[in-house]
């Protein structure tokens, strides 16, 4: 996969809701790999054959209702993972590795966790220190580039209102740590090495309280890549008007596509 790049990640909370704005997305930007998250279907209805006339390889690791990952890329795709090792909800389709041109390539929906407090919470981060113990086992010599929902925003740069949600779940400490327990291991942060000192950008905004017009966002929609990976850092952005109910063809996700553009 030589010269410039575009990836796209984008959690399109149900594939079927969202093929029209999906196909369309592609032929706004595109891109060259896109992951989507929560695509929640199976694999035997994954849209395969709308992705292949979009001009896309795709490969699937869905279930029913919940959940669900898929990589798209214009390239061949080797799948090297399903999940991993370690993983506390091994029934929960949440990671999907492949390699594709000279990248490795990871779709990655994390644990929510619900609340603070929550038994589910406790699942979340014993889910990021299995994901972590996968990660040091790569071979991150090489291009390699974890993207997703992550379900956390790494710093009080990533949330509208710092102290709001100080200490909730998407912005704890503990959470924050599993971040950083990533980037200890090499991989870099590659929307906030793009954006620098700023706030945002946000990706994702809650359905409820209009949110998205009053700008309450969180960015817990991450591209996480290898220092060969990084070297190439071209641009992050986000694609706000995705999220605008009047861009597209029915309801949009309330996660915006996030663009990684890679000289």
């Amino acid at each position: 996969m030589l010269g410039r790049v575009n990836v796209v990640t984008w959690n399109v909370n149900s594939i079927r809701q969202r093929l029209p704005r999906l196909i369309a997305m592609l032929e706004r930007h595109d891109p060259d790999v896109v992951c989507l998250q929560e695509t929640k279907l199976t694999d035997d209805a994954f849209p395969f054959d709308e992705l292949r006339d979009a001009g896309y390889h795709s490969t699937s690791y869905g279930q029913r209702a919940y959940n669900g990952v898929a990589v798209a890329s214009k390239q061949p795709i080797e799948t090297i993972a399903r999940g991993f090792p370690g993983d506390p909800v091994p029934d929960e389709a949440r990671l999907l590795a492949v390699r594709t041109g000279d990248l490795m390539v990871a779709s990655v929906y994390a644990v929510n966790g619900k609340s603070v407090g929550d038994a589910a919470y406790e699942v979340k981060l014993a889910w990021f220190d299995a994901l972590r113990s996968w990660v040091s086992t790569l071979d991150r010599s090489i291009q390699v580039l974890l993207a997703g929902d992550f379900n956390v925003a790494p710093d009080d740069r990533d949330v509208h209102d710092p102290e709001r949600w100080r200490g909730k779940n998407l912005a704890s400490e503990p959470e924050r740590d599993r971040i950083r327990a990533l980037e200890a291991l090499g991989l870099i942060d590659l929307g906030r090495e793009a954006a620098g000192d700023t706030t945002g950008p946000f990706t994702f905004w809650d359905y409820r309280a209009g949110a998205f017009h009053r700008g309450w966002g969180l960015r817990i929609d991450l591209v996480l890549g290898s220092a060969p990976l990084a070297s190439r850092l071209g641009s992050v952005e986000v694609d706000r008007e995705e999220r605008k109910p009047t861009a597209g063809e029915g309801k949009p996700s309330d996660h915006a596509p996030v663009i990684l553009r890679l000289r």
